[in-house]
């Protein structure tokens, strides 16, 4: 069976990334730096498409390319206790987000109500003079 070789414009088609991208991973260590042809073009493989899918959800999750480079960067040690630790992380800091969400979210509606009385100060205030 052959492997299947592709070329960073066909790779970057089928991740749903921008050729720029792939060459930034490579940089950052989130994918391997390919081997070339002799005429030096990128050759990579479908661990290279998976690599980039791969980095696509983590970031859907809110995982920062930091984040990920600690997980499948060339230095990582990461295990299962390290991805939990840091989806906890996410967790609580969107709770976080939630709650201050909310927040603004009641003060706009005080804030509507507020303004639901034509004479009301409050209201007022926020109109600019001209």
């Amino acid at each position: 069976m052959a492997v299947r070789v592709l070329t960073i414009g066909h790779l970057a088609l089928e991740a749903g990334v921008n050729v720029e991208t792939i060459r930034y991973y490579e940089r950052r260590g989130l994918i391997r730096d390919p081997p070339r042809t002799d005429a030096g073009y990128r050759q990579y493989s479908a661990a290279d498409l998976w690599r980039l899918q791969f980095i696509a959800r983590a970031k859907r999750l809110g995982f920062t390319l930091a984040d990920i480079a600690s997980l499948v960067g060339p230095d990582s040690l990461s295990t299962a206790d390290t991805v939990r630790r840091i989806a906890r992380t996410k967790v609580h800091a969107l709770d976080e987000r939630q709650r201050e969400l909310a927040d603004i979210r009641a003060r706009l509606e005080r804030l509507i109500d507020i303004c639901g009385d034509p004479s009301s100060e409050d209201c007022m205030a926020l109109r600019v003079a001209h």
